[in-house]
């Protein structure tokens, strides 16, 4: 081996292998066959496809080939993955969010079932995704996120977590109504009985928030929400604060009800009467990857199904539609493909 031969090995050996995680549930078929798929095609462009242990398991308990792949947190570090691809809707995306939360990969979502907010293409293009995440050819765009810390009578902290969506106070038995007061800075706003709280970032404002009655807020505004749940008062409602405020809900000690939290639907602490649960923004946000950026409005008009004709805007006058910072598509939409071009149900 001559001295180039020598330096050319070298600088291959130093370039760190590409670890792309693939966060896909086993319940259907499809799903099993497209994380075969998906980790073929990774490993044909040179990178190492990545496996949470548990998704890993059910996979091949499932009849995939699957038993090689390398395993998150055993095999790979968190901080060594370089992008997550998720398989599903938007609570897969949110457990792919929650592997990678000790790391800075994005998550990329490939729709696998019903039309969410989160996803970023469908399954007919799982293999142009995995191309253009092979090639870098994605945008990141940063959600914020919520921290969220619960409190003793004490003040002292005893449980700590995050939320991309949401962080719920709810009560845990049905029969009983909580007795809350809500803290704004510091200062209390309001006390009222309920059978909830929902605290939303503008991420989760479709989500938990929009089923209790709160405001959709676009994702481009840095916000919190808190909507009552079910309230037995005047001023009981949904209300809109800057990013830079802290949200407190006692639960009052005089209370006869337990109550629970619950942060994205995923993770859940019991709270016992004067628990104090106290929401903030997060440092850290979540990355989102994006292949085709696409304006809110629409994602809105498709997941919601949402009339637009009669419209008299200027897409629907010249057919093609304005192009904005957010909206970099290179294929023109028009005002009746955006009402249609998804084509799949609200989940």
């Amino acid at each position: 081996m001559n001295n180039a031969d020598a330096q050319h090995r070298l600088h291959a050996d130093a370039q760190p292998e590409r670890s792309i995680l693939v966060v896909a549930h086993a319940h259907r078929a499809e799903t099993v066959a497209a994380a075969e798929r998906v980790v073929a095609s990774l490993r044909a462009a040179g990178a190492r496809p990545v496996l949470a242990p548990d998704d890993r398991d059910e996979l091949v308990a499932a009849g995939a080939s699957l038993s090689d792949v390398a395993r998150l947190g055993i095999d790979v570090p968190v901080p060594h993955i370089e992008l997550a691809i998720v398989l599903g809707g938007d609570g897969t995306i949110l457990r792919a969010a929650e592997l990678v939360r000790d790391g800075s990969a994005p998550v990329l979502g490939i729709n696998m079932g019903h039309v969410g907010f989160l996803a970023e293409t469908e399954r007919d293009d799982m293999d142009e995704a995995v191309r253009r995440v092979i090639a870098r050819e994605y945008e990141v765009e940063e959600r914020m996120a919520l921290q969220i810390r619960v409190k003793d009578t004490g003040d002292s902290v005893v449980y700590e977590t995050w939320a991309l969506n949401e962080a719920t106070v709810e009560k845990a038995s049905r029969e009983r109504m909580l007795e809350v007061v809500v803290e704004i800075d510091g200062r209390p706003l309001s006390t009222f009985g309920c059978d909830g709280m929902v605290v939303s970032t503008p991420t989760g404002s479709t989500a938990y928030n929009f089923s209790a009655g709160g405001p959709v807020i676009w994702p481009t505004v840095e916000a919190i929400a808190v909507v009552p749940l079910s309230a037995h008062a005047l001023f009981a409602k949904p209300l809109v604060v800057g990013p830079e405020h802290a949200v407190a809900i006692e639960v009052l000690e005089r209370t006869n009800a337990a109550a629970i939290l619950w942060c994205d639907g995923r993770r859940s602490h019991d709270l016992p009467p004067g628990a104090r649960v106290v929401v903030r923004r997060s440092d850290r946000p979540v990355r989102l990857a994006r292949l085709h950026p696409a304006q809110f409005t629409d994602r809105l008009v498709r997941k919601f199904r949402l009339p637009v004709e009669g419209w008299r805007g200027p897409a629907a006058i010249t057919g093609v539609m304005p192009v904005s910072s957010a909206d970099t598509r290179d294929t023109p939409v028009t005002g009746v493909e955006m009402a249609v071009d998804d084509g799949g149900e609200a989940s």
